[in-house]
């Protein structure tokens, strides 16, 4: 009777870390299909797991803690790329506009611009997926591992 709380605890700070994957693969689903959607959904279900077992056991309060302070930072992240971009394809379409520039040289510079924002957010879903991942492990295992890159906003 003693191992169960121990190992359901363990089970809710895996899923505290791997909830934030589904939020992302539904966000790239509602994309796909064709719904232009920045909604930060990798940030609901840790929260909600976080928010309701945080006082029932102590080790979901730290990991919860861990995992929404990365999720938080991928989205700052994630913002900032996009807004970067936006500031590219605004400066590069003005200096077209100004300087009669071709149909060809615009296609060129947008195709450009989307090859780099597909691969800057391709890497970050890549590096996401693994660490998280790892974390989950770790987290089971009963150990504690601290996101790289992570702006600790939640103390």
């Amino acid at each position: 009777m003693r191992e169960k709380p121990k190992r359901q605890m363990r089970i809710w700070a895996v899923l505290c870390h791997s909830s934030a994957l589904l939020g992302w693969i539904l966000l790239l689903l509602l994309v796909f299909i064709g719904i232009p959607l920045y909604l930060p959904l990798n940030l609901l279900a840790p929260l909600i797991i976080w928010r309701f077992k945080k006082t029932q056991y102590p080790w979901i309060d730290l990991q919860g803690k861990e995992s929404l302070n990365f999720q938080i930072s991928l989205t700052l992240y994630t913002l900032i790329i996009i807004g970067i971009s936006l500031l590219l394809l605004f400066t590069s379409l003005s200096l077209f506009v100004t300087t009669n520039g071709s149909v060809n040289e615009i296609k060129n510079t947008l195709d450009s611009l989307l090859i780099v924002l597909m691969s800057l957010i391709s890497f970050k879903l890549i590096l996401q997926s693994f660490v998280v991942t790892f974390a989950a492990m770790k987290a089971y295992k009963g150990e504690h591992y601290r996101y790289p890159f992570t702006i600790r906003v939640l103390r």
